[in-house]
């Protein structure tokens, strides 16, 4: 039987704790299992807290958030192990991503910091673990970031198509597969992460289901405009951004203070279908399929917006091609740990623009 590898990943909104137990025909994934294990809330509070600036980080506080994270992943991962019924001996490795709090590839010493420490993982669960992916691309002269469209090059791209895999986390990101050319991959800008801040901050729920607050609302094009002015979105590839820039501060600095919670809401929509369909006119015009994953596929209004924006060009999601669009990223680092151990690079140097490639993650042994 082949070896299992398990992915596992908090994202930008750091709401919960994807996992994925997965074996691999060549690239291919086959999914054992999967779960979205929620964050206790008092947990993400903490987490938020630093991630937005709302408290002083501190040695003490980080490093007792890294073990505390580190456990919710190992009982994450443990849970899913339980509920499969498969043996801790089939299962090669885990990988993790961990919980990104900080992620600045523009400092004067580009770093990023992901929480979730893998001894604790590695030692709770008696399983190899590789984490710390992105920290040696950052090294090398990357951005630490996008490292998934290694993964969709390996497991979506076809000789006969050019194809764009579109992911919408809290932050949009695009990889551009052109046959005969090389992957390319960059963050477009901000997706669900905005909408759904605005939301739980005037309605109190997580997030605007199906976009039914949007859908109440008329975009302000002037704000949207204001929005779409910040000179990311103009910045050439590579590129990568996070939480640490598009957060409602960015937003609230752009505001009149008059506007309409739901007009704020469908200009938000709108800025992330506008922003991803234009990278995606500018930087890959051939394309004739964009495949979405991330959480994002469910906000139908969304979603219609894209399918608008990318005209001519099909858009589907990667439940179309085999693969469940919510844990895409958890299967991915699944599929860096087995990279890893076997030696091979697991970054894309024209989508980060490192040095060139790189083995990605360092070894906790079980």
């Amino acid at each position: 039987m082949a070896p299992l590898y398990l992915g596992l990943i908090s994202g930008t909104s750091a709401d919960a704790i994807d996992a994925a137990l997965v074996a691999f025909d060549g690239d291919t994934p086959r999914t054992v299992a999967t779960a979205a294990t929620p964050y206790e809330p008092a947990l993400r509070a903490r987490i938020l807290d630093l991630a937005l600036g709302r408290e002083i980080a501190s040695f003490d506080r980080s490093g007792e958030l890294d073990i505390e994270i580190g456990l919710a992943f190992a009982q994450a991962a443990e849970a899913l192990i339980a509920r499969s019924g498969v043996a801790r001996t089939q299962i090669r490795a885990i990988g993790s991503h961990g919980q990104t709090l900080w992620h600045r590839p523009y400092a004067t010493h580009p770093f990023t910091v992901q929480l979730g420490d893998p001894n604790v993982i590695a030692e709770q669960l008696g399983i190899t673990t590789v984490a710390d992916f992105r920290r040696r691309d950052l090294a090398a002269g990357g951005q630490g970031a996008p490292l998934a469209p290694a993964f969709h090059a390996a497991c979506l791209a076809t000789p006969n198509e050019t194809r764009a895999v579109l992911n919408l986390g809290g932050i949009a990101n695009l990889t551009l597969l052109a046959p005969g050319e090389p992957v390319r991959g960059f963050d477009t800008g901000p997706a669900s992460g905005l909408m759904d801040a605005w939301c739980c901050e005037h309605t109190g729920d997580a997030f605007d289901r199906d976009g039914a607050l949007a859908a109440r609302g008329c975009i302000d094009d002037a704000l949207l405009a204001r929005l779409m002015a910040d000179a990311y979105f103009a910045r050439p590839a590579p590129k990568s951004t996070g939480r640490e820039t598009f957060q409602l501060q960015w937003l609230r600095e752009r505001l009149r203070g008059d506007e309409a919670v739901a007009d704020v809401q469908a200009t938000l929509l709108a800025l992330t279908a506008r922003t991803v369909a234009e990278a995606l006119r500018r930087e890959c015009p051939r394309a004739t399929r964009v495949i979405a994953c991330g959480g994002g596929v469910h906000n139908a209004r969304l979603m219609a917006a894209l399918r608008e924006g990318f005209a001519p060009a099909t858009l589907d999601t990667t439940a179309a091609h085999g693969i469940d669009p919510d844990f895409v990223e958890a299967i991915a680092f699944a599929w860096l740990a087995r990279e890893a151990l076997e030696g091979r690079p697991g970054n894309r140097p024209e989508v980060t623009g490192a040095r060139g490639p790189r083995i990605l993650g360092a070894i906790w042994p079980a």
